[in-house]
């Protein structure tokens, strides 16, 4: 039984084979796209469960492939690419993906990667719902699920972690490293600059929802979830 779909986006046909050999010896069903017109088509039509997304695509670049499947969908995208600036590592968490690896790497590295990103991505398959709940705010975490002033808001699944395990612990102060190595794992390589980034988006949508709670910055530290009172 597979483990999953995983579409596969490079101009590069040797690294695409290469991926693809490592994925469906672990099991992965997986499809190939080398530009970024045709991976918005694939995505579509093979409801892939993980992009794996470089940045110098034809036609669409890795940029504008990720703007449109994030209008659409949470899937979960890692971003492969041989640039390796902070200021690349960062548009990508900004547009949305949920990590990020740099070119040449090592392809056994690449399916951990992926394996980690989807364990954290799959909904709880047990019956206990893992839901938490504030004024005018509920996250539903079994369910992938943020709920802000009784809209549903579309939230990536790295966010959506982020913000619950927050919220689960009101008032208690993360800091950055804590946060990288409870919410992404110890198998994350990324930086702090990661957890940045991904409170900027939260905030985008949460501020000044309700008085009763906020996301805060305690500077010299990290972060909060502060709570006058959970519901």
């Amino acid at each position: 039984m597979s483990d999953g779909k995983i579409l596969i986006v490079d101009d590069d046909s040797n690294i695409c084979e290469l991926l693809r050999l490592y994925l469906e010896k672990e099991g992965f069903t997986t499809f190939i796209s080398n530009d970024g017109e045709s991976a918005v088509r694939n995505f579509d039509d093979y409801n892939c469960d993980l992009i794996l997304l470089d940045i110098m695509l034809p036609k669409l670049d890795g940029w504008q492939v990720c703007r449109e499947i994030r209008k659409k969908s949470d899937v979960p995208i890692i971003m492969i690419t041989a640039k390796g600036e902070t200021f690349d590592k960062i548009l990508g968490l900004e547009l949305g993906a949920d990590d990020y690896i740099s070119k040449p790497f090592d392809s056994k590295e690449v399916v951990a990667r992926v394996k980690a990103v989807l364990r954290r991505a799959n909904l709880n398959n047990n019956d206990e719902k893992k839901v938490v709940q504030f004024d005018k705010l509920t996250i539903n975490i079994t369910n992938y699920e943020l709920i802000v002033d009784g809209q549903q808001i579309d939230t990536p699944p790295k966010e959506l972690e982020l913000v619950y395990h927050l919220a689960c612990n009101p008032n208690r102060v993360y800091t950055r490293d804590q946060l990288l190595d409870e919410v992404w794992g110890f198998d994350y390589y990324g930086d702090s600059r990661t957890v940045d980034v991904h409170v900027k988006r939260l905030r985008e949508k949460l501020e000044g929802v309700s008085d009763e709670w906020s996301l805060k910055t305690v500077w010299g530290v990290g972060y909060k979830f502060e709570s006058k009172s959970k519901i």
